[in-house]
């Protein structure tokens, strides 16, 4: 089941998409958010909510959030797609561990909206990736119970500036983190939607302006959803609700002959196979 975040007359709510486009306000029936009902253990009682509850909204009434619009986490991992780390033409052997590094949510807009290019860059990118919203909390999560923990999935655009990625010697984090230069959404798959077949060879898209730019599975992830869980759950107590973006694949902006990186008036659609399309527009950041 498709769940969304969103505001309607200024107010916020959540609620479940319809096979019509409709909107079961749940936020009105149960109260919370997305996340508190996620921490609470409730997703499943508000998809049967969701299922008996008529709908009393046009989902183009109203402006989506990003599906967990107050995540306590975002975790990116990086270069994990094998054909990704062949991209960079360094002649470095495939990593033996994750990379990772974090962002803010207020680095991140929502289904068309714009990604805004600051002025401090004109080198923004864009990275397709799917987003592990996380269920069940927990430390040293077996890689066999990892699919367990999992609430559902939604679609990242990680925007980056590369200059600006380049900054300092050992971290990216100021290139990954300008207000708005990334986006998450439209809304959140739930896992009872999946099994570890589609985890484990799920389609991804990006096209810029219409031109496919990206075009992978998550077949060649170096680390697969199963072991990024894991892995981060060794060292960060997960938490329900906390967001992990899982990679990108090859065929980012900056990796062209010469570089494509977004300008203002382009549009970005990123697919991916069981969840739908986030859909992003750019200007210039407002000043």
């Amino acid at each position: 089941m498709k769940f969304i975040s969103f505001e309607l007359a200024g107010s916020p709510s959540w609620g479940a998409i319809t096979d019509l486009d409709e909107v079961v306000d749940l936020g009105k029936t149960m109260g919370g958010s997305l996340k508190t009902i996620i921490a609470a253990g409730q997703l499943n009682e508000a998809r049967a909510l969701a299922n008996s509850t008529p709908p009393t909204i046009k989902l183009a009434e109203v402006k989506l959030l990003s599906p967990i619009p107050d995540p306590r986490m975002i975790a990116c991992i990086g270069v994990n797609y094998a054909n990704r780390n062949a991209e960079y033409k360094d002649g470095s052997e495939a990593p033996k561990f994750p990379s990772l590094f974090m962002r803010v949510p207020q680095s991140f807009t929502t289904h068309m909206q714009p990604l805004w290019r600051p002025p401090e860059s004109d080198q923004l990118d864009y990275e397709g990736e799917i987003v592990v919203v996380i269920g069940k909390g927990g430390r040293r999560i077996a890689e066999a119970d990892a699919y367990d923990h999992i609430a559902g999935l939604t679609i990242m655009n990680e925007g980056t500036l590369r200059d600006w990625v380049r900054h300092a010697k050992f971290n990216v984090t100021q290139g990954k983190n300008f207000c708005n230069s990334g986006a998450i959404g439209p809304w959140m798959v739930s896992a009872d939607e999946f099994g570890a077949e589609q985890y484990e060879n799920m389609h991804i898209t990006t096209k810029v302006n219409g031109e496919l730019r990206q075009d992978d599975t998550t077949a060649s992830m170096m680390f697969p959803i199963r072991y990024i869980i894991h892995y981060c759950s060794k060292f960060f107590e997960l938490q329900p609700g906390d967001i992990i973006a899982t990679g990108t694949p090859n065929g980012a902006g900056a990796r062209f002959d010469p570089p494509k990186y977004l300008i203002p008036g382009d549009s970005i659609e990123i697919e991916v196979e069981g969840i739908g399309k986030l859909i992003n527009g750019v200007i210039d950041e407002p000043v």
